[in-house]
C-alpha cells in the first residue's frame, strides 16, 4: 500500500486527498498492512504538500492498532471515519441511515457524493473541526450531527430534499421487490393449481352459512373482528352485499393485510413503544412476517391433500417444512416452531371464516377458498 494506491482509491491526485479519503483507503486493505504502510504514507503526503495533521495521523494509528489486537468495534471505527469530518454519519439523531455503500440507488449515490462534497466545502470554510472530532470533542460532535442533519432536511437548489428523496427510493426499491416477489408466487401458485386434476366447485351452502356468522363477527368491536377488518381494508367500510366478494376479501386480508388496526382511543398508551405489544397488534404482526413461499407452501400442500386434512399450526409448519414447490431449508427445530407460531393466528382466523373446523381440519369451503384468496392478495389491480 502506498500513495499511488490511496489516491486511485479515491480517485483524486495527492494533493486533493481529504482525511476521509485516506481512511477509507486504509480500511480497504489487512489493517497490519495499513499499519506498515502508514510512516511512509504519511511521509508521501508530507511530499506531496498535504501533510493534514498530526492529530488524523495518531487517530490512524490507534484505530489500525486496535484493530490489528482485535479490540476495535464495528462502533470504534465507524466513529472513527466519521470524525474525519466529510463522511456522513451513519445513524443520525432523526434516526435515518444511509444504505451501505453496494446497496445504494442512483439517488442515494447522488446524494451521499453531494453531501460529501458539501462537508469538504464546510472543513475549508472552518466550519467542521476534524482535529476537534477525532480527539473526542462531544460540542464538535454534536454541531456535526446537528450540521448534517441540517443538510439531510433541507431542499436542494432543485427542490429535493436529501434525506427524504433517499427514504422514497429505498421504499420504491422495496414495494418493487415485494411486487416482484408476489408475481412470482402468483405465477408459481397458478402452475401448480393448474397440474392438480381437478379443483372443487364453490360449496355455496357454506359458504352462506360462513358468511351469515362473518358478518356478525365483523359487526363486533375487538378482537377478532378488528384484526379481520383491517386484514380486509373494512375498517368504515360498508360490507359487501356479495358473498363472495366479501369472503375472498377477508380471506386473502389475512394473507396479505391491506391496513393496521383503527387509532386506540388511549393515545398515550399508543405511543408509549416500551408498552407490550395487545393482541391485535401480535396477530398482525404474526401475518406480516409470514413470507410469500411459506403461503405457498402451505396453501399448494392443502389444496392437493383436499378436505378432511388437519390444518393446526404444527402440521402447517410441516408441510412447510417438507414442500416441494418452494426452496426453504426447516430441519432446525427452532425455524419449525417459528412457522408454527406465525401460523397460529392464520388457522384461528381461518376459524371464523369456515376455512378449517373446529379440530383445526380443513373444510370443503377452504379447500376451495384458500387457493382463490391467495391468488387475490397477490393479483394486481389490473390482474
Amino acid at each position: 500500500m502506498d500513495l499511488d494506491f490511496v489516491c486511485s482509491h479515491a480517485g483524486r491526485p495527492a494533493a486533493a486527498l481529504t482525511r476521509r479519503d485516506i481512511a477509507r483507503a486504509l480500511l480497504a486493505v489487512p489493517s497490519g498492512v495499513a499499519l506498515v504502510a502508514l510512516p511512509d504514507l504519511r511521509r508521501e503526503m508530507l511530499a506531496a504538500g498535504n501533510p493534514l495533521s498530526v492529530t488524523f495521523w495518531e487517530s490512524a494509528k490507534q484505530t489500525l492498532s486496535a484493530i490489528e489486537a482485535g479490540i476495535a468495534t464495528i462502533g470504534d471505527v465507524q466513529r472513527w471515519i466519521e470524525a474525519t469530518g466529510s463522511e456522513p454519519i451513519l445513524l443520525t439523531p432523526s434516526y435515518f441511515v444511509w444504505p451501505e455503500e453496494d446497496e445504494r440507488g442512483p439517488v442515494a449515490e447522488e446524494m451521499h457524493y453531494l453531501f460529501v462534497r458539501f462537508l469538504e466545502e464546510r472543513i475549508a470554510a472552518g466550519e467542521i473541526d476534524p482535529d476537534a472530532l477525532a480527539q473526542g470533542d462531544g460540542v464538535a460532535r454534536q454541531a456535526y450531527e446537528a450540521l448534517q442533519e441540517r443538510w439531510l432536511t433541507s431542499p436542494l437548489p432543485d427542490g429535493r430534499v436529501p434525506g427524504q428523496a433517499v427514504s422514497d427510493e429505498q421504499d420504491d426499491e422495496l414495494f418493487a421487490a415485494w411486487d416482484e416477489e408476489e408475481a412470482y408466487a402468483l405465477a408459481e401458485l397458478n402452475r401448480i393449481l393448474a397440474d392438480l386434476p381437478h379443483r372443487p366447485q364453490l360449496p355455496a351452502a357454506d359458504l352462506a352459512a360462513a358468511c351469515v356468522r362473518l358478518r356478525e363477527v365483523l359487526a363486533l368491536p375487538g378482537y377478532p373482528g378488528n384484526v379481520l377488518r383491517a386484514c380486509a381494508g373494512l375498517e368504515g367500510v360498508p360490507l359487501a352485499d356479495d358473498d363472495v366478494e366479501l369472503w375472498l376479501a377477508v380471506a386473502a386480508g389475512i394473507a396479505g393485510p391491506v391496513s393496521d388496526l383503527a387509532d386506540e382511543e388511549d393515545e398515550d398508551e399508543f405511543g408509549d413503544l416500551h408498552a407490550p405489544l395487545s393482541h391485535e397488534d401480535s396477530v398482525l404482526a404474526s401475518l406480516c412476517a409470514i413470507h410469500h413461499a411459506d403461503w405457498l407452501a402451505a396453501v399448494a400442500a392443502l389444496a392437493r391433500l383436499g378436505p378432511g386434512v388437519l390444518a393446526s399450526p404444527e402440521r402447517i409448519a410441516r408441510l412447510v417444512a417438507e414442500s416441494e414447490d418452494i426452496d426453504v431449508d426447516l430441519d432446525d427445530p427452532d425455524d419449525l416452531d417459528t412457522t408454527e407460531t406465525l401460523f397460529a393466528p392464520v388457522t384461528a382466523l381461518w376459524g371464523h371464516l369456515g376455512i378449517v373446523d373446529a379440530d383445526e381440519v380443513l373444510t370443503p369451503l377452504g379447500w376451495w377458498g384458500l387457493p382463490e384468496a391467495l391468488k387475490r392478495a397477490w393479483a394486481t389491480p389490473e390482474d
